[in-house]
């Protein structure tokens, strides 16, 4: 099913716009993340798909169709709940087959129904069983098994993750995004961490404030940031940013710090120690940490910390003057009032 928002806004009151003109399109069977901090928006925008809150203006469809005005129970949208909402005195296949009971589908087909929702999400041995006798990780599949047993239109997940812990939360994420392509199904998730995000859905809104700040791919969210907010959420460790300009000397360029009204953003993954690349810095080593794959160096650029990925046996004591590189092309540049993507040129300064 095709979703399109245009110009959607909800204030609770007259001051305060929970979301504030919202236009966006999710193609057929696409998984989109709503991703943002804490009141930016995305539970709200969620619960409006959901048709639990109505739009303060403007208008959402439904495959063409405005469902401004149609009942929750009447949008065919499955929906799995951040605390998972399971009915403790139910089984597994119980608390599967709730929705059905509610469609009056008949018995015989909404346990042959809740069986084949349970194999999808690997529950098939595990029927009989209370939400009590379950792990974190089997309970999301049961809240995820009863929103696709009614084979809805569109999946909503809000913040499905954020109860399991880091390992769990790997597993899980590649169970959501191989049963959403198997299935076909739009999706849309909200969701606060950005890595989750990037790693299942095909495009990410990011939001703040109410506002949809950039709506794109993943890797162009990464890559391609068009403004300051998104380019320090996005990312972790997040961007490096610096004030200065680049003195260019022929095809070298080396920075010099200077207050000024924009600022450069680099990449941690795209500084390396040493002068390999065409962008120098001179630096002093502030810590070293070793992650086992590599080790995450902090240094000191002028006044601004920044950090970057090292060998896994890379040692330095804490001052030691350092030399790290980074290609011209790898950069950003943003206007720090306005937060707006710049040509990089603004600060390229000849000798």
């Amino acid at each position: 099913m095709k979703i399109e928002m245009k110009h959607v806004m909800k204030s609770f009151n007259k001051q305060t716009n929970a979301v504030d003109d919202l236009s966006m399109t999710i193609e057929d069977g696409e998984f989109v993340a709503l991703l943002g901090p804490s009141g930016c928006g995305k539970s709200t925008t969620m619960l409006m798909l959901a048709g639990i809150y109505q739009p303060t203006g403007g208008t959402i469809y439904f495959d063409s169709q405005p469902v401004n005005m149609v009942e929750p129970k009447d949008r065919n949208i499955g929906m799995v709940f951040q605390s998972y909402a399971l009915y403790p005195h139910m089984t597994v296949l119980e608390n599967i087959m709730f929705p059905l009971k509610q469609m009056k589908v008949a018995k015989a087909e909404r346990i042959v129904r809740a069986k084949e929702a349970a194999e999808q999400v690997q529950l098939g041995h595990l029927l009989a069983r209370k939400p009590s006798e379950l792990s974190g990780g089997q309970q999301q599949r049961v809240a995820l098994a009863r929103a696709i047993v009614k084979k809805p239109r569109l999946l909503l997940l809000d913040e499905p993750l954020s109860n399991l812990d880091a390992r769990m939360k790997i597993e899980m994420r590649e169970e959501i995004r191989q049963l959403q392509k198997e299935i076909g199904i739009t999706t849309v998730m909200v969701t606060h961490d950005q890595e989750e995000a990037m790693t299942i859905a095909d495009r990410v809104a990011v939001m703040k404030d109410g506002r949809l700040i950039q709506f794109s791919t993943p890797m162009e969210l990464y890559n391609h940031a068009t403004n300051l907010f998104v380019a320090q959420f996005i990312g972790t460790p997040p961007m490096n940013f610096l004030e200065g300009n680049l003195i260019k000397n022929g095809d070298n360029y080396h920075f010099m710090e200077q207050k000024q009204t924009s600022c450069i953003g680099i990449r941690p993954y795209d500084l390396k120690l040493g002068d390999s690349g065409n962008l120098v810095f001179n630096g002093m080593i502030s810590l070293v940490e070793p992650l086992g794959h590599s080790s995450l160096v902090s240094l000191k650029i002028g006044d601004a910390l920044v950090r970057l990925f090292a060998e896994p046996n890379y040692q330095a004591e804490r001052g030691t003057p350092i030399v790290c590189s980074a290609d011209i092309e790898s950069i950003a540049v943003f206007d720090k009032s306005s937060g707006q993507s710049l040509n990089r040129d603004i600060c390229v300064k000849d000798v």
